[in-house]
């Protein structure tokens, strides 16, 4: 009892100091200044939230970043652990759709959020009887109930959680999470007719991979959207951290901004702080939310690298075009895809050819359908994206060029409509541009991809093995990247902390 008295002691008032300010740091800042820590979050930009962020061009609003927010059990469980109401800092609403889906054929889907509305529009319109989506639906439920706790919620690289009665629990049904198929593989078995096959192969996206080559457990992504449901926040993607961040300061965190990090001060093997705009900071605690790659690279140059772990695919990237559109379009609704014709070929120029796709499948999200006042009246905002590989030194102009004009053809054909002449505003993200806005290493937007059966074992985990009191958090480390997983890695992190003796 002495003992964890003084344990509990040492790990009481410490300072931590959070590098970056994406929205893992901020989770992580709120769960260590409520159990107590002086939590310092610096940040090289003006702003918090990472690629999480909104601007505006003329009269229309964007989200510069995520668009589709899902699971937000992960974002009020901040609240409740600060006992604050979340309705107070932050409101959104239930979407009836998750995504409406548009293929060159002339095939249409709603995808509804709710499974067995969804499976009765699949049955009306490509005459798959309803009990094989529901059955589907119960499979990856089934891998989410029973892996998702280890998977995504605890450490892959602590023997405790190896050594843990649900793990032992989760490994006797690691048969029916289809981890030795491919996404692709398991779908097309269980589901057969082609366009829903490919409809639930763009999951695979949703963490920068390839669906032709992830592992089939990685269906469980489409559970989040229709089991938990598809979310829109009522002032934007940005109010995510917006609130958060209010939140944090109301706790006590001090945000530091326009202070780049130049380095992590190592002494003895020991995180003993950071050099920020050339003056030293000490702390008890250092956390890096920076992409993996780059916290190694740059900001400990000197430190032997893990380059196994640094060294893997990277994840895909995207183009993204920020289009005010002087028209509406009551066809599309919050979130839109528009399919290639080949996926297989699509993902082969992605990730092997390390191109632009020629067909490229088109994601639309217009966040005026929830938020009216983001775009002039009878207007629209469109945040187009496409997947592209990550930055190797291609000309993304010229690649650019010549995509805007086949996205311009693939949206035509499928809205019928001449959109060139309707963009009155434009904006265009590269991936050499994410990567010097964000530090993402090649662009990357979700680090590293999962291209393989043991990407989710070779992801770095949450903690340093070499230096001590160093911490890692956010979607370049273990469990991935994106908003529900950023917020899980910082809750993993937060639980480490709170275990290990300084």
């Amino acid at each position: 009892m002495r003992d964890m008295l003084i344990t509990l002691f040492s790990l009481r008032n410490m300072k931590v100091i959070i590098i970056g300010a994406g929205i893992g740091s901020i989770a992580l800042s709120i769960r260590l200044a409520n159990a107590g820590h002086d939590v310092h979050v610096f940040e090289a930009n003006s702003y918090a939230g990472g690629k999480l962020h909104s601007f505006n061009l003329g009269e229309y609003r964007f989200d510069g970043g995520p668009s589709l927010f899902t699971m937000p059990h992960f974002v009020t469980e901040l609240f409740d652990l600060a006992n604050k109401p979340t309705e107070e800092y932050f409101e959104f609403d239930k979407q009836e759709e998750s995504c409406r889906y548009f293929w060159d054929d002339g095939m249409r889907l709603i995808g509804y959020s709710e499974p067995d509305r969804f499976a009765a529009e699949v049955e009306e319109k490509l005459g798959v009887r309803q009990k094989t989506l529901i059955d589907y639906f119960k499979h990856i439920e089934n891998i989410y109930s029973n892996s998702g706790k280890i998977f995504l919620e605890k450490s892959l690289h602590k023997a405790t959680t190896w050594l843990s009665s649900d793990t032992a629990k989760s490994l006797l049904k690691i048969g029916q999470f289809d981890i030795l198929r491919t996404m692709h593989k398991a779908n097309a078995e269980r589901l057969k007719e082609p366009h829903l096959v490919q409809l639930f192969d763009r999951f695979a996206t949703y963490n920068g991979s390839n669906p032709y080559k992830a592992p089939g457990i990685l269906n469980v992504i489409p559970w989040f959207e229709h089991g938990f449901g598809t979310f829109a926040p009522k002032d934007g993607m940005q109010s995510i951290p917006n609130s958060l961040q209010k939140l944090a300061e109301e706790l006590g965190v001090k945000f530091h901004f326009n202070q780049e990090v130049d380095e992590i001060d190592i002494d003895s093997d020991r995180a003993v702080g950071i050099k920020a705009s050339g003056i030293k900071h000490h702390s008890d605690i250092v956390v890096s939310n920076s992409d993996v790659y780059y916290t190694y690279k740059k900001l400990m140059p000197k430190t032997l690298a893990p380059e196994k772990s640094l060294n893997q695919e990277r994840s895909s990237s995207a183009v993204v075009f920020y289009w005010g559109i002087k028209r509406s379009f009551p066809e599309l609704s919050l979130h839109n895809i528009l399919f290639s014709r080949d996926y297989k070929l699509e993902f082969e120029e992605i990730f092997n050819q390390n191109r632009l796709p020629n067909d490229p499948t088109v994601y639309i999200n217009a966040s005026c359908k929830s938020n009216p006042k983001d775009a002039p009246k009878d207007c629209e905002n469109w945040f187009v994206m496409i997947n592209a590989p990550a930055h190797k030194g291609q000309d993304w102009d010229q690649q650019v060029s010549e995509l805007k004009k086949r996205v311009i053809a693939k949206i035509n054909r499928n809205l019928n409509v001449d959109i060139e002449p309707l963009i009155m505003e434009e904006k265009i993200w590269t991936p050499q541009g994410i990567e010097q806005d964000t530090r993402s290493y090649q662009g990357a937007l979700y680090g590293t991809s999962s291209n393989n059966q043991l990407a989710a074992f070779l992801r770095h985990p949450n903690f340093s093995k070499n230096i001590k009191n160093l911490y890692l958090c956010g979607g370049s480390v273990h469990p991935g990247g994106g908003i529900p997983l950023a917020l899980l890695s910082a809750k993993i992190t937060s639980e480490l902390i709170a275990s290990e003796t300084v």
